[in-house]
């Protein structure tokens, strides 16, 4: 089918123009029309994008399902997937479903709010897919718009504060990532990305301003590119802005922020920082390692602290982000196989624990810990999802959670085996943080008053997380449904970034 990665991407566009243009009125009726309208559009994106899986040929490195239009001033609009970003795609439309129904209670100017969700939908699916630089940019900067109004409007008492700090530091960070960007074109002559990646940009050293950069143009371009992406997954020292983001974010907000959103920084990496710059990216490696490593280790004891159940979700977020860095700049097989996998497992389970907060917060409207404890005796079903979802984000074994874990390590294992000693304590941290809160929040006596009315899950919210208990179980036990897919892309990936760098760097790397 011709145009699908176009058809995919603007279905959520055109549901939202249709709410925007033709519902009318807030009252119950026009509420309920809304969320069913985003609900079926949210649908049709993931049935239509399941041909894009089925007609994904693995073995292909190349870009699939291309197309490309004469764009505005000479530029071009292209799009495609690998089989980096085809999982990326799925990951997305597979979720977005279950984020509208969580929606459900949602009474406060629902079409404004499906209106955003949909847009992000469009914004993030346009990241995945663009071949081109400039319509990449578009894409990854106007995602902000949504999340801001769906923080600044939707979210807690501080939602004002919380929705800026959100936007400055990322729309910070890319403005730098614009500056490469023309830098690039103006070296390059394209903003065509798989030209681009056959570019070879310089790498002798050079004086910029009176300092010696070593490693030159790459060094510069990776520097830019690592500032938007840094912020975005985020990794320590920048992520102060996330556990603020999702406290304030209403649970749809933090399940799409969590899930979906923070993988654009790791897709990043692996898009441009590795394949573009690899002369810079094996110089810097190291200072990603490290700067991974105490982010696991810093923010997991910061997890440890938290009175806020999302406060302590968002935190875990930031350690197994850290998994992710780790995995991509350990450039090997399983360490970027690790980190895909990290990244699409970690989806499915902070966007789990999210939806398992909102579940008591709709009930009970506080998301202290110490409000809560022994929710077991009147919610059993929420009490075994909620323990699914924790084992599964220590890293249980037989949960899509462990594989992506252990891969990580073992990719970073060949090249320091420092780094992967320090990053393997935050498996434990991970356990102490994750178990300390689920034993205070569902195990115990029903002591509390407020607790003795609270009701188990409904059905609606048992259907929104079968999906998503389904996929944590398959992917632990079979991953080769995603390594099957992102194998040759990675290999292919390894071999260029290899042979693009130094004689001695190469033969170096080929003996770890």
């Amino acid at each position: 089918m011709e145009n699908l990665l176009s058809i995919i991407t603007f279905i959520p566009a055109v549901a939202a123009a249709i709410l925007a243009l033709f519902l009318r009125g807030d009252d119950p009726a026009a509420q309920r029309n809304a969320k069913w309208l985003a609900l079926l559009a949210t649908t049709a994106t993931f049935l239509v994008s399941l041909f894009v899986l089925l007609g994904f040929d693995p073995s292909n490195t190349d870009f699939q399902f291309v197309e490309e239009y004469d764009w505005i001033l000479g530029l071009k609009y292209k799009m495609g997937v690998d089989g980096i970003s085809v999982l990326f795609v799925m990951l997305t439309t597979f979720l977005m479903p279950l984020t509208i129904a969580a929606c459900w209670e949602v009474e406060h100017r629902v079409k404004e709010y499906m209106i955003a969700f949909l847009m992000l939908e469009t914004l993030m699916l346009g990241v995945f897919c663009a071949l081109d630089l400039v319509l990449f940019y578009l894409f990854f900067e106007a995602g902000l718009i949504p999340m801001f109004l769906i923080i600044g409007i939707w979210g807690g008492k501080e939602r004002i504060y919380a929705a800026f700090k959100f936007f400055l530091y990322t729309f910070l960070g890319s403005v730098l990532m614009l500056v490469a960007m023309i830098a690039m074109y103006m070296d390059a002559g394209t903003t065509d990305i798989p030209s681009l990646l056959a570019h070879n940009f310089g790498s002798e050293d050079m004086q910029v301003l009176g300092i010696h950069v070593v490693g030159g143009m790459q060094t510069l371009l990776w520097l830019a590119f690592f500032a938007s992406f840094a912020v975005k997954m985020p990794m320590w020292p920048v992520h102060t802005w996330l556990p603020d983001a999702h406290v304030q974010a209403p649970t749809a907000g933090s399940v799409v922020l969590a899930a979906i959103l923070l993988k654009m920084g790791g897709y990043g990496f692996l898009r441009f920082s590795l394949p573009m710059f690899p002369v810079a990216s094996d110089l810097l490696a190291p200072l990603v390692l490290w700067m991974s490593a105490i982010a696991i280790v810093y923010t997991s004891l910061v997890a440890l602290a938290q009175s806020d159940m999302k406060k302590l979700i968002a935190y875990s977020s930031v350690a197994h982000m850290g998994y992710v860095t780790m995995g991509i700049f350990a450039a090997n097989q399983q360490g970027i196989d690790g980190a895909i996998f990290q990244m699409i497992s970690h989806g499915f389970i902070s966007g789990a624990l999210f939806l398992c907060v909102g579940v008591i917060y709709d009930r009970m409207h506080t998301r202290e810990i110490d409000a809560y404890g022994g929710l077991v005796n009147r919610m059993p079903a929420y009490a075994l999802i909620f323990m699914f979802f924790t084992m599964a984000n220590v890293g249980l074994p037989g949960t899509s959670g462990f594989i992506g874990e252990f891969l990580t390590l073992m990719g970073i294992f060949q090249v320091n085996t420092w780094v992967a000693a320090i990053a393997t304590t935050g498996v434990i941290l991970s356990a102490a943080y994750a178990l300390w809160l689920y034993r205070r929040v569902v195990m115990g006596e029903l002591l509390k008053e407020a607790l003795k009315t609270i009701t188990d899950m409904t059905r609606r919210e048992k259907a929104i997380f079968a999906p998503l208990v389904a996929m944590t179980l398959l992917l632990g036990v079979y991953p080769a449904l995603v390594t099957d897919i992102i194998g040759p892309s990675v290999s292919a990936l390894i071999t260029d970034y290899q042979a693009a760098l130094p004689v001695t760097d190469g033969a170096q790397l080929a003996q770890n």
